[in-house]
């Protein structure tokens, strides 16, 4: 009878530390060797109320890493700060393909379009003739000082042939508010002098003409073009250029090759409105010194998200003209753009009399 406990000595030693890896491993907990009283004596061991507590482990801290979250304090302010600024957007990929940068190009332009339904030239003008006049002198100035200007420019010489049998100095004085106003003077009375002598009097409306005039170019036959006559074409003017570089649509520089490079990735008959559409956001929210990022409703498409004001209230204070409750460029702007809110620019302001 004393030999018996010896005997039974083994099932003691069943919950050894051997036994741990058992429930670790499932080829030797299914293992037939391990008897069921085994079993319920491991279960009951130091050694497998520890492995028991490591399966609870990985629950018990997940929910101590959500605890914190909850009582995360957010303040109102914050919330609706977070709520009205968009989402930092990731740069557009090294390797982005041309079809994907045509479907990004052409979304932003759609959403342009949302944002400025009423975009429009911002020169006043009545016919071709004043427009190409008025898309010269905007050179190194303002749309703005250019329709204050134009009124009386008109009112004097309302014809090609009218401005060309002026006198330089009587011209002078009324562009001098435009700057470089004696090279403007000659290039307006040399280009009214060929459209008098080769044209009849009239504004071309082909482009292989129209850059034979003096003083203009690509950038002003375009602006003529799509403009004047309804033919479609692509203003690369410091506003466009900046834009198309920060949304990445070319890395080019020289107009040329910008307007051929941009002109790729839409069809021709968007042209002339994509134009607008650009010009419009540039001079009203993606300005050159301190863009409003957090103003900007094509924040998430731009890969340049960030080089400008991002908080959505100090963004609001950048915006220009319209979009910042200030006056247009146009004196006489279309109903669309005085429909959407919009104001016409006040008059230059007289000069004082003499004395």
């Amino acid at each position: 009878m004393k030999k018996a406990p010896e005997k039974a000595a083994p099932a003691k030693k069943a919950p050894a530390k051997k036994t741990a890896p058992t429930e670790a491993d499932p080829a030797k907990a299914d293992s037939p060797k391990e008897t069921p009283a085994a079993k319920k004596a491991s279960a009951k061991t130091p050694a497998a109320k520890k492995a028991a507590s490591a399966k609870t482990a990985p629950a018990k801290a997940a929910h101590a890493k959500k605890a914190p979250a909850k009582k995360a304090a957010v303040s109102k302010k914050d919330a609706t700060q977070a709520a009205a600024s968009p989402r930092t957007p990731a740069a557009p990929p090294r390797d982005e393909s041309h079809t994907a940068l045509v479907r990004r190009a052409r979304r932003i332009d759609r959403e342009l379009a949302e944002v400025y339904p009423y975009a429009h030239p911002e020169l006043d003008f009545e016919n071709p003739f004043q427009l190409v006049v008025a898309t010269v002198l905007s050179a190194q100035t303002t749309d703005l000082r250019v329709n204050q200007t134009t009124p009386a420019l008109f009112a004097a010489y309302p014809t090609p042939e009218d401005l060309a049998a002026a006198v330089p100095e009587e011209v002078e004085e009324i562009l001098r508010p435009t700057g470089f106003f004696r090279a403007k003077t000659r290039s307006v009375m040399g280009l009214s002098k060929v459209l008098a002598e080769e044209f009849g009097g009239e504004v071309p409306g082909r482009l292989e003409d129209l850059v034979k005039l003096p003083g203009v170019g690509r950038k002003t036959a375009f602006v003529v073009l799509g403009n004047a006559f309804g033919r479609p074409g692509i203003t690369v003017d410091t506003h466009f250029q900046r834009l198309v570089r920060r949304w990445k649509w070319t890395a080019e520089t020289e107009p040329d090759k910008i307007e051929a490079a941009v002109g790729a990735l839409f069809p021709a008959r968007d042209w002339t409105m994509l134009s607008h559409h650009v010009i419009f956001h540039g001079r009203r929210i993606c300005h050159a010194r301190k863009p409003a990022c957090g103003a900007c409703p094509i924040a998430p498409l731009c890969p340049a998200y960030g080089e400008g004001e991002t908080d959505p209230e100090k963004a609001k204070k950048l915006l220009k003209y319209e979009k910042g409750g200030f006056p247009g460029q146009r004196l006489n702007p279309p109903q669309s753009y005085l429909d959407a809110g919009g104001r016409p620019a006040p008059p230059a302001s007289p000069a004082p009399a003499a004395g």
